[in-house]
């Protein structure tokens, strides 16, 4: 007769209460963002002009120009707010070490065949890749916000229409990235590590 041992229960992921905040943040300030960036655009519609397409208010947040400008720049400091202590605190923690590409990243892409392996160094890219997204969404916007104080901006980005327009297409780069960012995730540790970066 043969006697089974009872299974060791599989441990959960757990994240630091730190990572939470952040990723509870992250998302509240960039809805609030594009909702009441979507109502910004609808005061001057970046493609077509003024006649141009307009989004629902269904999707929009302020009920107008200035309150919609209003709530984007709320947002945007708490945003920005929560990426310079999310930042000091990698820092600080050396977290930073694992959380961005390197070298032997490159070189996983390149030679090994663990799965495993490809989907860190693949996130690992991916999580680099953010902060360009973040550079183009912030310059683009101080250049909006302050034409006259930071003209260079705006040469620097051909004139204000095409500003408006590389300002705009941050949001789909920044969705694209949420995306990705989520299924790697999901990929590297199922939907446990996904649900532990909020629960």
């Amino acid at each position: 007769m043969t006697s089974t041992l009872p299974s060791k229960p599989r441990k959960l992921p757990t994240q630091a209460i730190g990572a939470k905040v952040f990723h509870w943040l992250n998302i509240i300030s960039l809805f609030i963002m594009l909702t009441s960036g979507l109502q910004i655009y609808n005061a001057n519609p970046v493609f077509g002009g003024r006649s141009g397409l307009h989004i629902p208010p269904l999707f929009t947040l302020g009920g107008w120009l200035a309150g919609g400008r209003h709530w984007h720049f709320a947002a945007m400091w708490l945003f920005s707010l929560n990426l310079v202590w999310y930042g000091l605190y990698i820092l600080i923690t050396r977290r930073w070490r694992h959380r961005f590409v390197g070298s032997n990243d490159i070189k996983a892409l390149q030679k090994s065949q663990n799965p495993k392996r490809l989907i860190y160094a693949w996130h690992r890219i991916a999580y680099t890749s953010i902060i360009p997204i973040l550079l183009l969404a912030l310059f683009t916007g101080i250049g909006m916000y302050k034409p006259a104080q930071f003209p260079w901006i705006v040469d620097l980005f051909g004139g204000w229409q095409q500003l408006r327009i590389f300002h705009f297409s941050s949001v789909p780069l920044f969705i694209i990235f949420v995306m990705v960012h989520w299924w790697l995730g999901s990929k590297a540790g199922g939907s446990e590590l996904t649900d532990s970066m909020f629960w």
